[in-house]
């Protein structure tokens, strides 16, 4: 594929067509939830379960245009982002967040510029004990995601280089 601007949106299916031999596909059915539809970058990784302390602080880094997947184990006991750590995202130039599992206030976070897809959505907030891990192979639905790979995310869904 030929170079592109950053902010140039990627269809999914267009990419998985010309290049799905280096592709993993992730099928379970995340919801679009941030005002970008269309994101991609390279990944950062978190996995933690129910404690969103760590996405926090990795959210509060500079992004540079990367994605950070999160890991929460499927949960939608609580929330792992709500719309301050989202701005936070923004602020810090992340092009968007991926999380297995629930995040918040998702009227305020389809407002902000960022790529957002989550299982779903719960008021609850979660623990801060900043239990987990930062930049870790994570498998979701038996896709290995790795920091440093690329991921495309639209609403058709998720793509992972291999």
């Amino acid at each position: 594929m030929t170079a592109s601007p950053a902010n140039a949106a990627v269809n999914t299916a267009d990419l998985y067509d010309e290049r799905g031999d280096e592709l993993d596909s992730i099928s379970l059915q995340f919801q679009s939830l941030g005002s970008h539809s269309h994101f991609s970058g390279p990944v950062r990784t978190v996995r933690c379960f129910e404690d969103n302390a760590l996405v926090k602080s990795v959210l509060a880094t500079p992004g540079n245009g990367a994605v950070l997947v999160v890991d929460g184990a499927g949960s939608l006991r609580t929330a792992l982002m709500g719309d301050l750590i989202a701005a936070s995202a923004v602020a810090n130039g992340w092009a968007g967040v991926v999380i297995n599992g629930a995040i918040r206030d998702r009227e305020a976070i389809a407002e902000l510029p960022l790529g957002v897809k989550a299982l779903g959505s719960n008021p609850r907030k979660s623990a801060k004990a900043g239990a987990g891990e930062t930049d870790v192979d994570l498998v979701i639905d038996g896709v290995t995601i790795r920091t440093g790979a690329t991921i495309w995310c639209d609403p058709d869904g998720i793509l992972i280089e291999r």
